[in-house]
């Protein structure tokens, strides 16, 4: 056996031996003689066993030249540059030649194409004539690539510059095209990514400095949809459409690209972006956790209902600036519990009986050893219409909404000795609501409902309407109690409190 059949047989390779053997006299001819035939076995071997990976996922910065199956999902822009003469291959800096046949100081092309398998997505950059023959529509979305190529560190996570690619139309790749992403669809290196969703909140612009001296601007927003939801990070001229955009807008984001925080997903959008407004209906269903069930140390989702909100306060950081948090107190049918509301969302416009989700809040040890919410940078807080199966979301026809525009209640009406509203109880009514239990022989009512006001008058409302209550019982604002006393002037005097 000779040489080049020793150096194959210990290959790991599905190349035939003929083609083998082939690639071993070429590359003899190619050295002039400065390399025998068991030289250029080895050689060609080495090439034969350039990092395999099985999937995209396990493609990683500092690999040598690895190879891979993917299917093309996405192909931009062709791109020209000017190559730095002292460098005359620059590919591994993300502007050179990356096939070599560009020469110092002349136009260079390069155009990027998102690829995926059933593991991941990465960006493969493709030089000058690779370039040119995709720009020249040479290929087309959901085409399968045999890739051959440098992993490195790119802006949006790892990237691969081409060495080889060939398509390979026998090859199955399972992947689905998306022309719009939903929220559970997106993973980490998607670009060109377009996806609709329903503004939950959003943040001011803030400024930064770049590192060659410039300032950037960026702002954030959130997103929800049927599927999920999204932090979405807007740059530079980008940034003031989170000023511009409303909760509850429905909105599609265009051309955005997905990297990674703090170990979750966020969808960027930069120049080549947009976020526009759209008349889709947009549902988002949170699925949060009753407040009973919520336990200290977790970050979890929560909603209810407004029954309790204090005033901003500022303080002083360590680091000499200035902070600001407001606490409100918000209810489900479980049991209440505080939030606190820190930086710009202690600005967020919420009174009583609004109804609000807040998500990514986390639950900590609060006053008296009562569990405490904190929504810091990373929560959302919306107020939004109470799903159907909240408590008297439904009572009562009108009942249960808020005049002054609070956008309906969680079962909980209008405070203050007029409830007004179709169908609500006020101080001059002389009858006792439906909800109410009548004891005629001694001309005495029975109400039940949750405190929404302490103090003088007390103020009871159980989903439908609100009651004043005359009482010297120390009633806590959140507590789900029944009075009975005569009813005078719309007011319940109450003798009993249970």
């Amino acid at each position: 056996m000779g040489v080049i059949e020793d150096v194959y047989e210990d290959l790991d390779t599905d190349v035939a031996f003929e083609e083998f053997e082939a690639a071993v006299h070429d590359k003899v001819e190619q050295m002039g003689g400065l390399a025998d035939e068991e030289t250029a076995a080895m050689l060609i071997a080495h090439e034969l066993e350039d990092e395999e990976v099985s999937g995209i996922a396990d493609i990683e910065p500092g690999m040598d030249e690895v190879k891979f199956l993917g299917k093309v999902v996405g192909i931009g822009e062709l791109r020209t540059f000017d190559r730095d003469d002292t460098d005359r291959d620059a590919s591994e800096n993300g502007e050179g030649d990356g096939d070599g046949d560009g020469e110092s100081g002349e136009e260079g092309r390069v155009i990027n194409v998102e690829v995926a398998d059933e593991t991941g997505q990465i960006r493969v950059a493709f030089w000058d004539r690779m370039a040119q023959s995709i720009a020249d529509d040479e290929l087309a979305v959901g085409e399968v690539l045999r890739i051959k190529g440098r992993p490195q560190e790119g802006y949006s996570g790892v990237e691969v510059s081409a060495d080889q690619a060939e398509p390979d139309p026998d090859a199955e790749v399972d992947v689905q095209i998306h022309d719009t992403y939903r929220i559970e669809d997106l993973s980490l290196g998607l670009s060109d990514v377009n996806l609709q969703g329903r503004v939950l909140s959003t943040d001011s612009v803030r400024t930064f400095d770049r590192d060659d001296g410039s300032e950037g601007r960026v702002a954030n927003l959130t997103l929800g949809d049927e599927t999920g939801r999204v932090r979405v990070t807007l740059w530079d001229e980008k940034a003031d459409r989170a000023a511009e955009l409303d909760p509850d807008t429905s909105v599609e984001v265009v051309d955005g690209y997905v990297r990674e925080r703090d170990g979750d997903l966020e969808l960027h959008v930069g120049s080549r972006g947009a976020v526009e407004e759209i008349d889709e209906e947009i549902t988002y269903d949170p699925e949060t956790t009753a407040v009973g069930d919520l336990e200290l140390g977790e970050t979890a989702d929560l909603a209810g209902g407004v029954i309790e909100t204090d005033p901003k306060r500022t303080f002083d950081r360590d680091d000499g600036s200035e902070g600001q948090v407001r606490n409100v107190r918000i209810k489900d049918e479980t049991g209440d519990i505080r939030v606190a509301l820190w930086g710009e969302k202690a600005d967020l416009d919420i009174d009583l009986a609004d109804y609000v989700v807040v998500t990514d809040a986390e639950i900590q040890e609060g006053w008296k050893d009562d569990l405490e919410a904190s929504a810091g940078w990373r929560s959302t807080v919306a107020v939004t219409d109470p799903p159907a199966d909240a408590p008297g979301a439904d009572a009562g026809g009108d009942a249960g909404t808020d005049p002054a525009g609070g956008g309906g209640s969680p079962g909980l009406g209008t405070f203050g000795d007029d409830a007004g509203g179709d169908g609500a109880t006020t101080q001059n009514d002389t009858d006792v609501a439906t909800d109410g239990a009548t004891d005629a022989d001694e001309g005495r009512v029975q109400f039940t409902g949750t405190v929404v006001q302490a103090g003088d008058p007390v103020v009871l409302d159980d989903g439908a309407e609100t009651r004043s209550v005359e009482t010297d019982a120390d009633l806590r604002l959140g507590e789900e109690v029944t009075v009975r006393g005569p009813l005078r002037d719309g007011r319940i005097d109450a003798d009993e409190v249970h």
